[in-house]
Protein backbone atom coordinates (compact mmCIF):
# COMPACT_ATOMS: atom_id res chain seq x y z
CA UNK A 1 0.00 0.00 0.00
CA UNK A 2 3.00 2.30 0.16
CA UNK A 3 3.52 4.88 -2.52
CA UNK A 4 6.55 5.37 -4.74
CA UNK A 5 7.92 7.95 -2.31
CA UNK A 6 7.95 5.30 0.46
CA UNK A 7 5.06 7.07 2.15
CA UNK A 8 1.71 5.60 2.99
CA UNK A 9 -1.26 7.26 1.35
CA UNK A 10 -4.45 8.71 2.71
CA UNK A 11 -7.26 6.30 1.89
CA UNK A 12 -10.91 7.28 1.76
CA UNK A 13 -12.90 4.13 2.59
CA UNK A 14 -16.25 5.07 1.10
CA UNK A 15 -18.09 1.96 2.30
CA UNK A 16 -16.68 1.49 5.79
CA UNK A 17 -19.20 -1.01 7.14
CA UNK A 18 -17.78 -2.33 10.40
CA UNK A 19 -14.27 -1.08 9.62
CA UNK A 20 -12.39 -4.33 8.99
CA UNK A 21 -10.68 -3.22 5.78
CA UNK A 22 -9.97 0.22 7.25
CA UNK A 23 -8.25 -1.36 10.25
CA UNK A 24 -6.03 -3.48 7.99
CA UNK A 25 -5.09 -0.40 5.95
CA UNK A 26 -4.35 1.58 9.12
CA UNK A 27 -2.20 -1.28 10.44
CA UNK A 28 -0.17 -0.95 7.23
CA UNK A 29 0.38 2.73 8.05
CA UNK A 30 -2.28 4.39 5.92
CA UNK A 31 -4.32 7.29 7.21
CA UNK A 32 -7.87 6.02 6.69
CA UNK A 33 -10.94 8.20 6.52
CA UNK A 34 -13.96 5.93 6.85
CA UNK A 35 -17.36 6.96 5.57
CA UNK A 36 -20.53 5.09 6.48
CA UNK A 37 -23.99 6.33 5.57
CA UNK A 38 -26.24 3.74 7.19
CA UNK A 39 -26.96 5.13 10.70
CA UNK A 40 -27.12 1.82 12.58
CA UNK A 41 -23.95 0.49 10.94
CA UNK A 42 -22.22 3.84 11.59
CA UNK A 43 -23.25 3.65 15.27
CA UNK A 44 -21.85 0.12 15.53
CA UNK A 45 -18.61 1.26 13.89
CA UNK A 46 -18.34 4.32 16.15
CA UNK A 47 -18.82 2.08 19.19
CA UNK A 48 -16.14 -0.30 17.93
CA UNK A 49 -13.73 2.58 17.36
CA UNK A 50 -14.39 3.92 20.87
CA UNK A 51 -13.68 0.49 22.33
CA UNK A 52 -10.53 0.16 20.23
CA UNK A 53 -9.29 3.55 21.42
CA UNK A 54 -9.47 2.27 25.00
CA UNK A 55 -7.45 -0.85 24.13
CA UNK A 56 -3.77 -0.76 25.07
CA UNK A 57 -2.71 -2.73 21.97
CA UNK A 58 -4.58 -0.92 19.20
CA UNK A 59 -5.79 2.34 20.75
CA UNK A 60 -2.93 4.49 19.53
CA UNK A 61 -3.15 3.09 16.00
CA UNK A 62 -6.88 3.72 15.80
CA UNK A 63 -6.54 7.20 17.28
CA UNK A 64 -3.73 8.28 14.97
CA UNK A 65 -4.67 6.52 11.74
CA UNK A 66 -8.46 6.47 11.48
CA UNK A 67 -11.30 8.95 11.28
CA UNK A 68 -15.04 8.29 10.87
CA UNK A 69 -17.44 10.46 8.91
CA UNK A 70 -21.12 9.59 8.91
CA UNK A 71 -22.73 10.53 5.63
CA UNK A 72 -23.14 9.79 1.93
CA UNK A 73 -19.75 9.15 0.32
CA UNK A 74 -20.89 10.47 -3.04
CA UNK A 75 -21.78 13.84 -1.57
CA UNK A 76 -18.68 13.96 0.62
CA UNK A 77 -16.42 13.30 -2.39
CA UNK A 78 -18.21 15.89 -4.54
CA UNK A 79 -17.82 18.54 -1.83
CA UNK A 80 -14.22 17.69 -0.91
CA UNK A 81 -11.81 20.57 -1.43
CA UNK A 82 -8.82 20.02 -3.70
CA UNK A 83 -6.33 20.02 -0.81
CA UNK A 84 -8.30 17.33 1.08
CA UNK A 85 -8.59 14.83 -1.77
CA UNK A 86 -7.11 11.41 -0.88
CA UNK A 87 -4.50 9.56 -2.88
CA UNK A 88 -6.66 6.44 -2.84
CA UNK A 89 -10.42 5.88 -2.75
CA UNK A 90 -11.46 2.39 -1.64
CA UNK A 91 -14.86 0.89 -2.43
CA UNK A 92 -16.22 -2.33 -1.05
CA UNK A 93 -19.86 -2.15 -2.12
CA UNK A 94 -22.40 -4.73 -1.04
CA UNK A 95 -21.60 -7.90 -2.95
CA UNK A 96 -24.22 -9.02 -5.44
CA UNK A 97 -26.31 -12.04 -4.48
CA UNK A 98 -24.32 -15.08 -5.54
CA UNK A 99 -27.26 -17.34 -6.27
CA UNK A 100 -25.56 -20.15 -4.34
CA UNK A 101 -27.56 -22.15 -1.85
CA UNK A 102 -25.08 -21.64 1.00
CA UNK A 103 -25.81 -18.62 3.15
CA UNK A 104 -23.34 -15.75 3.50
CA UNK A 105 -21.67 -15.24 6.87
CA UNK A 106 -23.96 -13.94 9.59
CA UNK A 107 -22.21 -10.55 9.66
CA UNK A 108 -22.70 -10.12 5.91
CA UNK A 109 -26.37 -11.06 6.14
CA UNK A 110 -26.95 -8.52 8.91
CA UNK A 111 -25.11 -5.77 7.00
CA UNK A 112 -27.14 -6.54 3.87
CA UNK A 113 -30.35 -6.40 5.90
CA UNK A 114 -29.40 -3.01 7.42
CA UNK A 115 -27.94 -1.41 4.30
CA UNK A 116 -30.48 -2.71 1.83
CA UNK A 117 -29.75 -3.39 -1.83
CA UNK A 118 -26.79 -1.73 -3.50
CA UNK A 119 -28.40 0.62 -6.00
CA UNK A 120 -25.76 3.31 -6.41
CA UNK A 121 -22.37 1.61 -6.69
CA UNK A 122 -21.96 2.89 -10.27
CA UNK A 123 -22.45 6.46 -9.05
CA UNK A 124 -20.03 5.79 -6.21
CA UNK A 125 -17.37 4.60 -8.66
CA UNK A 126 -17.80 7.69 -10.85
CA UNK A 127 -17.50 10.01 -7.84
CA UNK A 128 -14.42 8.09 -6.65
CA UNK A 129 -12.71 8.41 -10.05
CA UNK A 130 -13.18 12.18 -9.88
CA UNK A 131 -12.01 12.43 -6.26
CA UNK A 132 -8.94 10.17 -5.97
CA UNK A 133 -5.53 11.60 -6.79
CA UNK A 134 -3.74 8.32 -7.64
CA UNK A 135 -6.09 5.34 -7.77
CA UNK A 136 -9.45 3.82 -6.99
CA UNK A 137 -9.56 0.28 -5.62
CA UNK A 138 -12.78 -1.74 -5.77
CA UNK A 139 -13.13 -4.97 -3.78
CA UNK A 140 -15.36 -7.54 -5.51
CA UNK A 141 -16.04 -11.26 -5.39
CA UNK A 142 -13.57 -12.99 -7.72
CA UNK A 143 -16.32 -14.02 -10.16
CA UNK A 144 -18.42 -10.82 -10.08
CA UNK A 145 -18.61 -8.49 -13.07
CA UNK A 146 -16.70 -5.20 -12.96
CA UNK A 147 -18.51 -2.38 -11.25
CA UNK A 148 -20.50 -0.27 -13.73
CA UNK A 149 -19.14 -2.49 -16.51
CA UNK A 150 -15.93 -0.47 -16.45
CA UNK A 151 -12.68 -2.35 -17.08
CA UNK A 152 -9.98 -1.70 -14.47
CA UNK A 153 -6.37 -0.93 -15.36
CA UNK A 154 -5.15 -3.79 -13.18
CA UNK A 155 -6.68 -6.68 -11.23
CA UNK A 156 -5.29 -8.39 -8.14
CA UNK A 157 -7.01 -11.64 -7.13
CA UNK A 158 -6.72 -13.16 -3.65
CA UNK A 159 -8.76 -16.33 -3.32
CA UNK A 160 -12.45 -15.49 -3.28
CA UNK A 161 -11.88 -11.73 -3.67
CA UNK A 162 -10.67 -9.51 -6.45
CA UNK A 163 -9.37 -5.94 -6.32
CA UNK A 164 -10.08 -3.89 -9.44
CA UNK A 165 -7.58 -1.03 -9.61
CA UNK A 166 -8.21 2.13 -11.61
CA UNK A 167 -5.03 4.23 -11.99
CA UNK A 168 -5.38 7.97 -12.28
CA UNK A 169 -1.88 9.35 -12.36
Amino acid sequence: VTSKRNRTPTVLDTTAGLGRDAFVLAAHGCLVIMVERQPIVAALLADGLARALADAKVGRLVGEKTQLIIGDSRQIMREMSEDKRPEVVYLDPMYPESGKSAQAKKESRILRMLAGPDLDSSELLEAALKCALQRVVVKRPATAPQLAGRDPDRVETTGAHRFDIYSLG
